[in-house]
C-alpha cells in the first residue's frame, strides 16, 4: 500500500498515530446476527489525523 504524506507543516496526530476514525464493537449483536459497533473519532486532530505543526521559538525568545 502506498504512504502518504501529510501536507508540509502538518504532522501524523500522537494520539492516535494517523488512524482518526476506528470503529469499536460494543458486544451486543444485532438481530441478523452482526455486532453492534460505534465509530469513534479523534477528540485531539477531530478526524482529519493530523496536526498542526506547532510555531517554532526563535533564538530571542527561547532563553526567556
Amino acid at each position: 500500500m502506498p504512504q502518504h504524506t501529510p501536507a508540509p507543516g502538518q504532522h501524523v496526530c500522537g494520539h492516535c498515530d494517523g488512524f482518526p476514525t476506528v470503529a469499536i464493537t460494543t458486544g451486543t449483536r444485532n438481530p441478523d446476527g452482526t455486532r453492534r459497533t460505534l465509530n469513534v473519532t479523534c477528540p485531539a486532530c477531530k478526524g482529519t489525523g493530523t496536526i498542526t505543526a506547532p510555531a517554532r521559538r526563535t533564538l530571542a525568545t527561547a532563553g526567556r
